[in-house]
């Protein structure tokens, strides 16, 4: 506290005037400087809410991303699934095709092996006639009649 002076009708008035002026001088300054701390403050706030807004849409994204990913995991191992599934029944179709084939190639293999036996039979049997017709050519040529 500042001490004054004193005069016939009391304190200095100069001084308590200066004073004052002092004292009302730093008040509004005090009060600039308040009112723009809290302008500041205001500003920071809406900086703040901004920000806090961001974040959630971030989160948001951040969900929907690992949804989506998650939906293209489920849809990747069914559509795997589905592959497999077809690629082992295409391999069973082509097993079984291939099975009856090969069963219809022995069946004419056999069919085959039994018709060249007939053949040879016949053809034995065909000889032996020719051969019989030979030696009875045989005979006649040597009986002069």
């Amino acid at each position: 506290m500042e001490k004054f002076s004193y005069e016939a009708n009391g304190y200095n008035r100069i001084e308590v005037n200066q004073f004052v002026s002092d004292v009302i001088s730093q008040t509004e300054g005090i009060i600039t400087k308040c009112k723009e701390q809290s302008a500041e403050i205001e500003q920071l706030k809406a900086e703040l809410t901004h920000y806090k807004s961001l974040e959630d849409t971030l989160k948001n994204a951040i969900m929907k991303a690992e949804e989506t990913g998650d939906n293209i995991k489920r849809v990747a191992r069914e559509e795997s699934r589905v592959i497999v599934t077809s690629a082992k029944n295409n391999a069973s179709r082509i097993v079984n095709e291939a099975l009856l084939k090969a069963e219809k190639i022995e069946n004419n293999a056999e069919l085959l092996e039994k018709n060249m036996n007939i053949f040879k039979r016949k053809l034995k049997l065909i000889m032996e006639q020719q051969m019989a017709v030979v030696d009875e050519i045989d005979v006649l040529e040597l009986d002069p009649r």
